[in-house]
């Protein structure tokens, strides 16, 4: 008999648990505008993400014992996050365009394309690593590379210009305007390949 309710004031602590997890996220995008609910909402929203991270614990010192225990329980169930993650904000990636000059003065766009899905994950993950600055020194190699892979198919080309900039998708008012992704560039290098054609 006690064992039932043990299992049964777990499961309540539990799913409680999970409820505010959720609450915390769901209101959290609510307050800062990220939802098609009216503005008039956020200070409420506010005002609840705070009643669920209080209830978390997140409001308490770091060195809390309740904090870190409650904490310590969110990751070693898996459900510190809640669902947020799909929510309506999809972050922004990293984009490298390549213009290709011809002889007679056509230019053409090109992105590296790969075979597979799994290499074009692996180009994905390499391209948001070139963003960073600790990869700065050899960024403008890992460019003349996909560069060189583009020019193979295209051995007429003149000069390859590659800019590589951070795309930011529309937020959900931009998207309801029809207005697209933005592309912000953050550097870029101009390749001529003639000399190496010979």
């Amino acid at each position: 008999m006690l064992s039932k309710r043990v299992h049964a004031a777990w499961f309540v602590v539990h799913f409680l648990i999970i409820t505010a997890v959720c609450f915390a996220g769901v209101f959290s995008l609510i307050a800062a505008g990220s939802t098609v609910l009216p503005s008039a909402l956020d200070k409420y929203a506010r005002k609840a993400e705070l009643s669920a991270t209080f209830f978390l614990g997140k409001e308490a010192t770091a060195y809390s014992p309740v904090r870190r225990g409650i904490a310590t329980y969110l990751h070693a169930a898996g459900i510190e996050a809640g669902y947020t993650f799909f929510a309506p904000n999809i972050p922004g990636y990293h984009k490298l365009t390549l213009e290709l000059y011809y002889e007679d003065g056509r230019v053409e766009y090109e992105s590296p394309h790969m075979s597979g899905k799994a290499a074009g994950l692996r180009l994905d993950s390499l391209l948001d690593r070139l963003a960073d600055n600790r990869y700065e020194p050899i960024r403008e190699v890992v460019v003349k590379m996909l560069a060189l892979s583009i020019w193979r198919d295209h051995p007429e080309v003149k000069k390859i210009r590659a800019t590589f900039g951070a795309v930011t998708p529309p937020g959900i008012s931009d998207f309801e305007h029809g207005k697209g992704e933005t592309l912000q560039p953050m550097f870029s290098y101009d390749f001529s390949l003639r000399e190496e054609k010979q």
